[in-house]
């Protein structure tokens, strides 16, 4: 298995792995890593490998083997050096990258909040990132919409995480805000992120992503624009520049 550091310490930058897998494309398997893999409408992290010798080799993204997701893939974005299993070698992450993203993800979190309606689908990028929301009320105002998120924002409330078991989740279904994406089960624990001021809770949802430690960190947010997509369906995108 992959110990997935990520999921305990996002701020973590490099760290020392062993391979333990290769697969027939080359991709390397590690015991443990801080590069998120692909999932939850997030992209996997990007970085590089360095080698015992000092060799260098470029990732382009991180991905789960199978649908198990115990093991993390992590792909070279060109014709690598072949390793063998029990190669050593030091992660370094593209954190400029990767912290855009925590930040976009914790503002799409708050943006759940302002608007708190099921979730029918979303993306995490960069610099800019969306929400579809299941709306039965289309009038949607965006100069509103976008005080309140930076309200939320400029408030600095913690981001924090806990674990709860499947029976817990089971016992609690208003947790999940996602209609397309559900938490991932099988380990038998999960994920929750919790975003608080002592005791006033702001949100608390399973999420599996990459997370600020506290919402000042997201910095100015804006609503850019705001789109049908369907009878209900609205499509909400943010980001950390207005449009032009």
């Amino acid at each position: 298995m992959t110990e997935p550091l990520f999921r305990e310490n996002a701020y973590l930058q490099s760290l020392e792995a062993n391979v333990i897998g290769i697969t027939e494309a080359g991709g390397l398997i590690t015991d443990r890593t801080i590069f998120y893999a692909t999932g939850g409408g997030q992209p996997g992290d990007s970085g590089t490998f360095i080698t015992a010798d000092g060799t260098r080799i470029s990732i382009s993204t991180a991905v789960y083997e199978d649908q198990s997701k115990t093991r993390i893939v992590h792909v070279p974005s060109s014709v690598a050096p072949r390793l063998e299993v029990g190669a050593k070698v030091r992660q370094e992450l593209d954190w400029a990258g990767r912290y855009a993203r925590m930040r976009m993800h914790t503002a799409l979190h708050l943006l759940s909040v302002v608007l708190p309606y099921p979730v029918t689908g979303g993306s995490i990028g960069d610099a800019e990132g969306r929400l579809d929301f299941d709306i039965p009320d289309p009038n949607l105002d965006p100069a509103v919409i976008q005080a309140e998120l930076q309200a939320l924002v400029a408030a600095n409330h913690a981001v924090t995480t806990e674990w709860i078991t499947d029976a817990d989740l089971d016992a609690n279904p208003g947790l999940v805000k996602t209609m397309s994406v559900q938490p991932p089960r099988g380990s038998g624990r999960i994920r929750l992120v919790r975003i608080a001021s002592g005791d006033t809770s702001v949100d608390l949802q399973p999420c599996g992503g990459t997370h600020v430690a506290a919402t000042a960190e997201i910095g100015p947010i804006y609503v850019t624009k705001i789109e049908k997509k369907g009878k209900l369906n609205r499509r909400v995108r943010i980001a950390f520049a207005p449009v032009a």
